[in-house]
């Protein structure tokens, strides 16, 4: 079975992480929720996710992919983070896709992992790269690094992951299940 591994702190975007791991779920991936906060995370808007396991518990080889929500605090959170920083770089050194949305490209950017072409929230651009910012594209594939915009296209990222982790007909088959006409 697939496994992807998406990681929270504070202040994490709900509406992205819930949409991810719901989606995911449904292309019968399996999803593991670490943090590198407190076990029940808060998000935003004060929602929190009980997680599965602590990042430092983590053992990349296991997963395929790593996905970062967005939230400007968790951006932040993960872009200090050096745990963070070593686990998406091992995820890159070893040809794994490596997802964030919103402003979490921040986070790919901080540990060098982002490549050239990629989209985010606007103005996080600013902090990145403003040369290669792919600002009227919802999802921006390059390689194995996916990005996308931030909360309203979500279901298009999830959806985007699901279809590089499982393949077209799945891909089809969420999609025509949460009637999505994107």
């Amino acid at each position: 079975m697939t496994k992807v591994l998406i990681i929270l702190s504070t202040g994490f975007e709900e509406i992205e992480a819930i949409t991810i791991i719901d989606i995911l779920r449904r292309a019968n991936i399996e999803i593991t929720i670490s943090t590198i906060s407190e076990k029940l995370t808060k998000g935003a808007h004060q929602i929190g996710i009980d997680s599965d396991i602590f990042l430092k518990d983590v053992k990349v080889e296991d997963y395929e992919m790593v996905v970062l929500p967005g939230g400007a605090e968790n951006t932040f959170n993960l872009a200090k983070d050096e745990l963070t920083q070593e686990t998406l770089k091992k995820f890159k050194q070893t040809n794994k896709y490596v997802a964030a949305i919103c402003a979490a490209p921040y986070a790919l950017h901080c540990a060098g992992v982002l490549n050239q072409n990629y989209t985010c929230y606007p103005s996080f651009e600013k902090k990145i790269d403003s040369a290669t910012y792919k600002k009227d594209d919802k999802v921006v594939i390059d390689d194995k690094v996916i990005t996308s915009q931030g909360p309203a296209t979500a279901m298009t990222f999830a959806l985007e992951l699901v279809k590089q982790l499982q393949g077209e007909s799945i891909y089809q088959e969420v999609r025509n299940g949460l009637l999505a006409n994107l």
